[in-house]
């Protein structure tokens, strides 16, 4: 059977202007701030507390990824759809997409098939500018630091030895992650070694879905821990008087993009850390923008729920205030097949054993919701090779551990197929199952909470911290930063911080290189393996088999 593709469904579409998606809300279109007909952004001032109280939020994640992917993004609109056909009013809340994956290997993230947000291709492109503003309030910072070294007047002694402060660019290019600057004579600055991050694990990122409001943004700007001075005392971007230039560059950036589904519901898109070594989730803002104007909000987080739901849970939710009332996993029977010793070529094999052994991974997933003291349901994305025997070994299996599991067809049918999934989600919410409570409390040691993520979500036997880890941690006690929540950077392709480890690993150490600082973020983030915040392209590229035409009409971005 021939497929449309996902850019040619998008395009096919006929989009309604963003105004009456604004009506859906019952936002004014004087409020909106329009970035053409489709697309807009919101005024922090819709923000409302006591409603965000009465409202629910539906967490969408997943079991731990595999090269064919799972469909996190396509489930959560899909989801969105379901809930407003069964009558609720409901809005998606997702992350902006990088351009690295756009340009690389993972593709956009503007969901597939019938479960898309639009237009698609502006969402995953350059879509408001949010992107380059955090790129460009980073970048500043940088050249403020490497400015001070060279003043003559005003340096105040930052060691260049100690800078933390990398540069960022929202592109997969492996060949920035060590670079050497200020070559060139005394003209061109001071000698020293650098590197690039991606955009996504900017700390500015990081602290504009953190931040609550426009003065908490600035204040957390000031916070960025940026190296020592020569006397070993901390300097922060505020001893550099960065943090309102660099807030004046997220001015528009901090507000929240108003979209479209498909169905021409509600889409808030918001923000883009990576999961893996950011934080994997939306802003606050837009998180709570939605819960101001709908009575259901569904978000997704990044990766597997080892890494994307428990940052959500343990950091955003905290940090926030918000009350999750059901978490959706999402697995595919391809994903179960890997899971269960298939390789990429046998993936779409039927094979019940496979699935059988693969379920320990969604078993795991399944128990560690529950210890937040939520209840899950599991969505089955399907594929044309699923069969009725290893579906009904799923819903059976997980029915034998009190979890309901519904197959969903959000990438064929769109709102239609994800009915049964919005039934069994509103089933949850209403029954009042959850009770949402953290995994650990912010104020325990440092090292203390580590080991709870490690053994409590991953399931390792113990925690080894190399050196350097170690020393980090004095640095962490002396600057006074124990409170800050745990932001782990591991492998998403496995429990483990071992990427080859599948399924259900057990016996296993896990060992935190480094500890870094994201004093803005207020957040600790220990490096476990050798986790890379610069990705490289793959050898074939996504952006190889992209076209577009004299029209302007563009092909092959997925």
């Amino acid at each position: 059977m021939n497929y449309l593709s996902d850019i040619e469904i998008a395009q096919h579409k006929k989009l309604v202007h963003i105004k009456h998606i604004a009506e859906k809300l019952g936002i004014d279109e004087d409020d909106l701030e329009m970035f053409g007909k489709y697309k807009a952004k919101l005024p922090l001032d819709l923000i409302d507390e006591e409603k965000i109280k009465k409202n629910n939020l539906i967490l969408v994640t997943a079991i731990t990824p595999t090269p064919a992917g799972e469909g996190k993004t396509t489930v959560s609109i899909g989801l969105t759809e379901g809930l407003n056909k069964i009558g609720k009013q409901a809005t998606v809340v997702l992350r902006e997409p990088s351009l690295g994956p756009v340009f690389g290997i993972k593709g956009g993230a503007a969901g597939g098939g019938y479960s898309q947000v639009v237009p698609m291709e502006d969402i995953n492109l350059h879509f408001t500018g949010d992107f380059n503003a955090v790129e460009k309030a980073n970048n500043l910072l940088a050249a403020l630091i490497d400015n001070n070294l060279q003043s003559q007047c005003c340096n105040i002694g930052l060691d260049p030895r100690t800078i933390l402060w990398k540069r960022v660019i929202d592109m997969n290019d492996r060949s920035l992650r060590k670079i050497t600057i200020g070559l060139g004579g005394t003209s061109n600055g001071i000698p020293r070694e650098d590197g690039f991050n991606i955009t996504p694990a900017s700390e500015v990122m990081a602290i504009l879905c953190m931040a609550t409001d426009f003065e908490d943004l600035k204040s957390r700007l000031g916070d960025i821990l940026v190296g020592f001075t020569f006397d070993k005392k901390p300097v922060f971007a505020r001893d550099l008087k960065a943090e309102n230039a660099m807030a004046i560059l997220l001015k528009h950036a901090i507000q929240p993009n108003l979209v479209q589904t498909l169905e021409e519901n509600p889409a808030i898109i918001h923000g883009g850390p990576f999961a893996n070594i950011a934080q994997g989730t939306n802003t606050i803002i837009a998180t709570k923008m939605g819960l101001s104007l709908s009575n259901y909000v569904v978000t997704e987080a990044g990766f597997g729920a080892d890494l994307g739901a428990e940052k959500f849970l343990n950091i955003k939710c905290v940090a926030a205030g918000l009350n999750p009332k059901c978490v959706v996993l999402v697995a595919t029977i391809r994903a179960l097949r890997h899971h269960g010793g298939a390789n990429n070529e046998e993936i779409n094999i039927p094979n019940v054993a496979n699935v059988a052994i693969g379920f320990s991974n969604l078993e795991k997933h399944i128990e560690n919701i529950r210890k937040f003291n939520i209840e899950p349901v599991v969505a089955i994305n399907t594929f044309d090779s699923d069969t009725i025997e290893e579906t009904n070994f799923i819903i059976n299996k997980c029915k034998s551990i009190g979890v309901k599991a519904v197959v969903s067809e959000n990438w064929a049918k769109g709102g239609e197929g994800t009915i049964a999934l919005a039934n069994a989600v509103v089933n949850i919410v209403e029954s009042n199952q959850s009770t949402f409570k953290p995994l650990y409390d912010w104020n325990m040691p440092v090292k203390q909470k580590i080991e709870i993520i490690a053994k409590e979500i991953y399931g390792a036997d113990s925690v080894d911290f190399d050196k350097k880890a170690k020393l980090n941690l004095k640095r962490i006690e002396s600057l006074g930063f124990n409170d800050f929540a745990i932001c782990m950077a591991k492998t998403q392709k496995s429990f483990s911080d071992n990427e080859y480890l599948r399924g259900r690993p057990e016996g296993f150490v896990v060992t935190v290189r480094e500890i870094e600082i994201a004093a803005g973020a207020r957040f600790i983030i220990p490096i476990l393996g050798q986790m890379m915040r610069m990705p490289g392209l793959p050898n074939n590229p996504a952006s190889e088999g992209m076209t577009i035409d004299e029209n302007g009409v563009v092909a092959g971005l997925s």
